[in-house]
């Protein structure tokens, strides 16, 4: 599309709202790009030397009294036991507990810190840690070596953390680990919405949940995951299926640093867009189908450009309509296992990425907001993510609006009952960073009314 037409556009959709064009961030700062090399190089240096490692996460909000702290620290000890490497985030609650529990078993016990606006105080149990100032980058960290994943109850970065790797799993990008759940009470209704609001959609299937431990004691736990092989050792390919890397980082690190130069290259000129996420499986008979292309065409009309994942069902949806429309119509797409780009056709600019960590670094970037509808595991990954970023002041506050009540109302009760006032891991102003819309009328409201 041709670069007057877009500018057009876009301070069409400025008059609409009532403002002028914001000025253009430029991405290409050599700063920013390469901070994040440094931080993914200096991370697989530090890891290098680990084997046998179990990543462990909850929430920071538990104290030496709670009971989850109390089986957080029991199972970090049998950790220790059997010769495993315990790695958390490196804060306080569950981190702590379970770094407590390898420090004193004499194991090794790693933190992976997270430089925040607010002080976040590294525990005093951890033998080896090492601080990120990305969130992205350090959770690449947290998840490339594991052998086992074990999630207690947490909040907002719990679930992100959660959803991000069951996600990856169920596409192939990591490889199958044991995933343990530790807290019945807490887990299963968040399993019920899964089955009662996303396998209703079609967005996942029994198999993608099946093989889940779900637990209540650190014996438990420990029986679950305690037979888990170890990573390879001796690779450095960075490749989807294997993160672990010993040794020199090999030339192939400069694939990922290219992918982010292409991508910050990719988003400056990019204003006045809409990031718009949701399942791939529905068709184009399927309402959810006809309300996105509503959607996308609506954006368009009102001067915003279009960003959804370039490939089928909600985001083929959106992009049609805004292509459509004659307008700025985007797709970010990942690579899968055979290397298909699986794109859509009613994309007016696209890039393809192979490493899933960069591709959602841009994908968040640039947006005015973000709107769900009904989706699975990545659809909640995205969400919890873009709500832990805002919650921790890492972005800005943006619209997030969900769409369609029926789906989502159940995951609102959850979180305003179960995470703040039950488990208590997010705060009550929490469940206000988000809104729920059942009409696209509605969306194209919320937005008007962020913008002014």
């Amino acid at each position: 599309m041709k670069k007057e037409h877009i500018k057009k556009m876009q301070e069409q959709g400025a008059k609409a709202f009532g403002s002028t064009v914001h000025e253009v961030e430029d991405y290409r700062q050599s700063w920013r790009i390469f901070r994040i090399m440094a931080e993914l190089v200096e991370g697989y240096q530090f890891l290098q030397e680990m084997e046998k490692e179990v990543t462990v996460l909850g929430s920071a909000r538990f104290g030496p009294d709670h009971p989850y702290y109390a089986i957080a620290r029991e199972f970090g000890g049998l950790l220790a036991e059997g010769g495993f490497t315990t790695i958390t985030g490196g804060g306080p609650g569950v981190m702590e507990a379970t770094n407590r529990g390898a420090f004193e078993k004499k194991g090794m016990s790693v933190g992976l810190n997270i430089e925040l606006p607010f002080e976040q105080v590294l525990n005093p149990y951890v033998t080896k840690f090492t601080s990120f100032n990305y969130f992205f980058t350090r959770k690449v960290m947290l998840t490339s070596p594991a052998t086992a994943f074990v999630y207690f109850p947490g909040g907002f970065g719990t679930m992100d953390e959660f959803f991000e790797v069951v996600d990856l799993m169920a596409l192939g990008m990591i490889n199958d680990v044991p995933i343990v759940l530790v807290g019945r009470d807490y887990w299963m209704p968040v399993v019920k919405f899964l089955e009662e609001s996303c396998m209703r959609v079609g967005s996942l299937v029994p198999a993608n949940i099946k093989d889940w431990h779900i637990v209540d004691t650190a014996q438990e736990a420990y029986e679950a995951m305690k037979h888990a092989k170890d990573t390879p050792k001796g690779l450095c390919d960075l490749s989807a299926n294997n993160f672990h890397c010993e040794g020199d980082i090999d030339w192939k690190i400069f694939r990922v640093m290219g992918e982010l130069v292409e991508g910050f290259e990719f988003l400056t000129g990019l204003s006045h867009d809409i990031t718009v996420l949701g399942t791939k499986t529905i068709k184009s008979t399927n309402r959810y189908y006809a309300e996105a292309e509503d959607f996308g065409r609506k954006l368009a009309e009102a001067g915003y450009a279009v960003v959804t994942g370039g490939r089928t069902g909600i985001a083929e949806a959106a992009n049609k309509g805004a292509y459509e429309a004659d307008g700025v119509s985007i797709g970010l797409g990942v690579s899968t296992k055979d290397n298909a780009e699986n794109l859509n056709e009613y994309l007016t600019k696209s890039l393809t990425f192979k490493f899933p960590f960069t591709r959602k670094l841009i994908v968040t970037a640039p947006s005015e907001g973000f709107v769900f509808f009904p989706g699975g595991f990545g659809t909640l990954h995205q969400l919890f993510e873009v709500l832990t970023l805002i919650q921790t002041k890492k972005m800005k506050k943006l619209p997030i609006i969900l769409y369609d009540r029926a789906f989502w109302q159940p995951l609102h009760e959850l979180i305003k009952t179960h995470f703040v006032h039950d488990v208590e891991t997010i705060s009550e102003e929490d469940d206000e960073l988000y809104q729920i819309v059942d009409s696209v009328d509605s969306i194209m409201t919320v937005l008007e009314d962020a913008h002014e």
